[in-house]
């Protein structure tokens, strides 16, 4: 029974080993990949942008975030500010902007009584008079040629929706964001690319673009959904669009890390109590073919697989050790630990990467900082995941909002 138990759990481990592997690989298995993954030299722009900003208690950050959009090369956008009746201070900045440009800036009040992040979009849709309507968060540093290469490309690959890449940048504040900056890394540099070519893609949080016309049509997003990005990725998958990501590291928004562990743990809460509400909404199950939906339902569990892990790798090897265990399931119990080195040492060489791409000076103490950080790392996921099992259970929907105070401001390249 105890073989049993242990080589079940052993084989859980490596799949969810293997999978992440695979995925964090993806846009380096060959040149051309990488290659095509980056955005291709736009052509004169032809459509117009309606750019939905919420801002939440964003006083610190929001005027520099609309510096900074206000920047963009293409001829035709506008900038909506979204705030809440119940933010004085930030609507209040809102409408100094908008007085300051009143042909680019507008500013949406939010009067809903539970405020969120995908009720303040929809509060704004019905303003946006642009083909297409692109979403970014408050703290966003944007490049002054993005709109200009996400305009190419929806019609280049007559695409229905394009996200754009996203990084996170003060990697060098704490153990914990250098990991955090990393996992943004992979998820933009390679794993999206993965979704969108299967057919399945959780869209990200911001720098994501969509046809004004099909978003009003899906209905725009859901305003109970925590993770409202997600969410409509998987309801637009399962409608069949075609969604195109392009990545670049001198073209991807900037943001920075939660401040502090707290922060993170709420912030990977709400992320993986999202994910629990989109499985259970059930909206994956439309997809088109079988490998969709079983690929679907891994991604969307993850939750439960990161919880689990955390609760039972350790009980794993203990359960290797133990006297009386046959001398091959105590091998093959720490086949997960191999795939694990790899993942480690390919990290390593991604941080080296990461470095050269941003032009950041990565030293050999942020290498041994992301050995080290690793098990500790894996525990905070593995809580939050916990916490949002938890969370879930007891039907506690109320949205953790992720203070910003700048520290990815970081001159460019």
């Amino acid at each position: 029974m105890v073989v049993a138990c242990l080589l079940t759990l052993t084989a859980l481990h490596t799949l969810n080993a293997a999978l992440t592997l695979r995925w964090m690989l993806y846009a380096w298995e060959t040149p051309d990949r990488l290659r095509v993954t980056s955005f291709a030299e736009p052509d004169a722009p032809r459509l117009s942008f309606s750019l939905l900003l919420p801002a939440r208690h964003e006083e610190k950050v929001l005027r520099h975030t609309v510096r900074t959009m206000l920047a963009a090369d293409h001829p035709d956008f506008d900038i909506v500010i979204i705030t809440g009746d119940d933010d004085p201070g930030t609507a209040a900045l809102a409408d100094d902007l908008a007085a300051a440009h009143p042909d680019r800036v507008r500013h949406v009040v939010d009067h809903h009584a539970q405020k969120n992040k995908p009720r303040a979009l929809n509060t704004a849709l019905p303003a946006c008079r642009g083909d297409i309507v692109g979403v970014f968060d408050a703290e966003d540093i944007v490049h002054p040629h993005l709109l200009r290469h996400i305009d190419a490309a929806f019609r280049t690959h007559s695409a229905d929706v394009v996200q754009g890449g996203v990084q996170l940048m003060n990697f060098q504040d704490s153990w914990f964001a250098l990991r955090n900056c990393l996992e943004y890394f992979f998820w933009f540099r390679s794993r999206l690319h993965l979704h969108a070519r299967q057919g399945f893609i959780p869209l990200g949080g911001n720098t994501v673009f969509v046809r004004t016309a099909l978003l009003r049509e899906a209905g725009g997003w859901d305003g109970d959904c925590l993770a409202e990005d997600c969410e409509l990725g998987v309801r637009l998958s399962s409608r069949g669009v075609h969604v195109v990501v392009g990545y670049h590291p001198s073209l991807v928004t900037r943001e920075e890390t939660p401040a502090t562990l707290r922060a993170l743990l709420r912030q990977r809460t709400r992320w993986n109590q999202g994910f629990l509400q989109v499985l259970r909404k059930g909206e994956w199950r439309h997809l088109a073919t079988v490998r969709r939906r079983l690929l679907a339902r891994y991604v969307l569990a993850a939750p439960f697989l990161q919880a689990t892990t955390g609760v039972f790798v350790p009980v794993t090897f203990t359960i290797a050790l133990l006297d009386g265990i046959p001398l091959a399931a105590a091998m093959v119990a720490w086949v997960p630990m191999l795939l694990l080195l790899a993942m480690t040492l390919f990290e390593c060489a991604a941080l080296h990467n990461f470095g050269r791409e941003y032009g950041l000076a990565v030293r050999p103490v942020h290498h041994l900082r992301l050995l080290w950080g690793l098990p500790p790392y894996s525990l905070l996921l593995a809580l939050a995941a916990l916490r949002a099992v938890w969370r879930e259970c007891r039907h506690h929907n109320d949205w953790e909002l992720t203070a910003h105070s700048g520290a990815h401001h970081l001159p460019a390249p």
